[in-house]
């Protein structure tokens, strides 16, 4: 008996064929739900729930069509067409000069009235005449009247030494120096005579401390022949220092971002570098240029009078016309300038006479405001008097 009843209650869980099944039709997967038998359970009991329906799966087909990119490069910048009579302004130099014009190329490639002219030669310098002569090449330009505005950065190359009259001399000394001088003497005295503003942008720090020091003194050189020629001088030099005070290869930009100034070699500047030398030299060239034309304007007061025959400093480029804008002495051009004379007396009235005379000076009491504390003491002067 205890068998019998051991063998109904096997009956009763006893779940036979529970594997899956799969169909697959036309790329459609079907999953069946597992087969089981019945058992005494559910003839007593009742069956489960009939299971839900199968999940069918479909495939989805590939899509074999290129996708269509979601970013795109951005709309190439219009290029600015130069007015027929833009001013023409020309950079002349060496391979420093180069890269400044390409810069400038870029920061006026907006403004229609302004074209950039790069006349710089690599390898050039005011020493090796024989190379290059710079002299004689302005004054071709000149000749041809190829520009209205010149700016000059030169010297890379001209630690070296210098011939003249047959001979030879070394770099940085004395007779040096002096020929050297001469030279940029007559460079400018060209654009002087042909009224062509210039602006002459002096040299940079550079990484060797030696070859550094050198173009310094080239530099100050150039500085010199600027303010006799004529010509606005530019120091460039503190602006590519670094924080301690030498040389330094990165910087801020115009952004005030810091970036690379330099390039590998420790000489030349880099993009960022020369696009921050333009933004420097814009507030030069602004000076001379305002959108359209070149024109400045500088009045001396001392014209036409006794004080103009005095020795007296010769007017430096815009260096002087900032010293005379101090004085107020820069006048519009619709404006003529005042003679020396009017400025002491801008009324023009006669100058007031003094209200006390050099005799009441003297004798001034003690205590009144003229008497400068040495006044005369009146009881001094009562007792004199009665003796």
């Amino acid at each position: 008996m205890i068998r019998v009843l051991s063998a109904i209650v096997l009956c009763c869980f006893v779940m036979v064929d529970i594997a899956p099944v799969f169909a697959q039709d036309q790329g459609t997967i079907v999953v069946a739900q597992a087969q089981k038998r019945r058992t005494l359970f559910d003839l007593l009991f009742g069956e489960e729930p009939a299971p839900p329906p199968p999940v069918q799966q479909q495939q989805q087909p590939r899509s074999t069509a290129p996708r269509t990119p979601t970013a795109a490069l951005p709309p190439a910048k219009p290029i600015v067409t130069k007015a027929e009579g833009a001013t023409r302004l020309a950079v002349f130099g060496d391979s420093m000069a180069i890269d400044l014009s390409k810069a400038l190329e870029r920061f006026y490639a907006d403004d229609p009235n302004l074209v950039v002219i790069d006349q710089g030669v690599g390898d050039s310098g005011f020493v090796r005449e024989d190379f290059f002569d710079w002299d004689r090449a302005v004054g071709e330009q000149i000749a041809a009247n190829s520009f209205d505005l010149a700016i000059v950065m030169i010297g890379v190359n001209d630690r070296q030494e210098i011939d003249a009259d047959g001979q030879s001399y070394k770099s940085l000394t004395d007779p040096w120096k002096a020929i050297y001088q001469q030279r940029l003497t007559a460079f400018l005295n060209q654009l002087r005579a042909a009224n062509k503003p210039v602006i002459w942008v002096g040299l940079p720090p550079m990484s060797k401390s030696e070859y550094s020091a050198a173009l310094a003194q080239i530099s100050a050189i150039q500085r010199l022949a600027s303010f006799s020629g004529g010509a606005e001088f530019v120091d460039i030099y503190e602006r590519f220092l670094g924080e301690d005070g030498k040389f330094s290869a990165y910087g801020p930009d115009v952004n005030g971002q810091s970036a690379r100034m330099r390039k590998d070699d420790g000489i030349h500047f880099s993009t960022a570098g020369s696009d921050k030398l333009a933004f420097y030299l814009n507030q030069s060239i602004r000076n001379f240029y305002r959108g359209g034309g070149v024109s400045v304007a500088v009045a001396d007061p001392l014209v036409g009078t006794d004080a103009g025959a005095m020795v007296r400093l010769p007017y430096q480029g815009l260096g002087q016309v900032r010293l005379l804008e101090v004085a107020g002495a820069v006048i519009p051009l619709s404006r003529s300038p005042n003679r020396a004379g009017d400025l002491v007396t801008a009324s023009g009235q006669a100058a007031p006479v003094p209200a006390f005379t050099l005799e009441q000076l003297m004798t001034a009491p003690k205590g009144r405001v003229d008497a400068f504390g040495v006044g005369v003491d009146p009881g001094a002067v009562e007792n004199a008097a009665g003796r």
